[in-house]
């Protein structure tokens, strides 16, 4: 354990899914005042707005190389992290959409700088997934929700609930190991709707959902039988939305029960 004289402290934010414009006021404000600000963003004019607020800002993106692991890339960019921290500095480290999801390097760092004794947190921000319910107008809270990666769905024979909201996500990327922009989305996707037919049936309507980064851009939103999903477009970015078949029927001596509790 590398020592610090106690000045050192990490805040993990996230920019939002909507460029500059789910930036809330406390991740604003950590960057302000931050000694250190590195991101992982991927969008220029978003990087250009953090470097606005705090001119140390260092981009973590230097770290990907062709040919080399995403999973060590990602421990350079913990380690260019922890580095930072050791210098005895307020650290800010900004993220693409929420900084908690799908998104290793925040918790390792926190983890580890944690482990030093070294003070951390991680701020929430606005996700894809809250920018799907907004657009899609669907409550979680409804008939529930069951959110898995689509790759993880199929390798790992997820148990679901048909009856409640099923959301999907990197479809268009199944079973790839790391990026690869000519990648084949096809025999993933074929594999996945041959999974999800034996509950849903082809007919089953389903959506391909891709948020929009951008205010004057509408997200897309695809709706086809899922027989036909195989021949829909997709990317990196395309989740899956599967409505949820008619509820199950209510076990009403239990809502008795229940009832007559109060």
């Amino acid at each position: 354990m590398q020592e610090t004289t106690g000045n050192a402290q990490l805040v993990v934010v996230g920019t939002g899914f909507r460029a500059i414009g789910d930036l809330t006021v406390e991740a604003r404000a950590c960057l302000e005042q931050a000694d250190k600000v590195l991101c992982l963003i991927g969008d220029p004019l978003v990087t250009r707005h953090i470097e606005k607020l705090n001119a140390s800002v260092e981009t973590l993106d230097v770290h990907y190389a062709v040919g080399k692991p995403r999973s060590a890339s990602y421990e350079d960019m913990v380690e260019h992290i922890m580095s930072e921290l050791h210098r005895d500095q307020f650290v800010c480290v900004a993220l693409y959409g929420h900084p908690g999801v799908f998104a290793y390097t925040g918790h390792e760092a926190i983890r580890r700088a944690r482990e030093e004794g070294i003070a951390a947190r991680m701020l929430p921000a606005c996700s894809a997934e809250d920018w799907l319910f907004a657009d899609l107008g669907l409550d979680p809270g409804e008939r529930g929700c069951q959110s898995f990666e689509a790759t993880d769905f199929l390798i790992r024979h997820r148990v679901f609930d048909p009856t409640g909201l099923l959301i999907l996500w990197q479809v268009g990327v199944i079973g790839m190991i790391d990026r690869d922009p000519g990648y084949d989305a096809r025999p993933g996707v074929t594999t996945l709707t041959d999974a999800l037919v034996a509950s849903y049936g082809s007919g089953h309507p389903v959506t391909v959902y891709e948020a929009s980064p951008y205010v004057t851009a509408e997200p897309r939103t695809t709706t086809v039988p899922l027989a036909e999903l195989p021949d829909t477009p997709l990317s990196a970015a395309s989740t899956l939305v599967v409505p949820p078949l008619p509820p199950r029927p209510v076990d009403r001596e239990l809502l008795a029960r229940l009832a007559a509790r109060r």
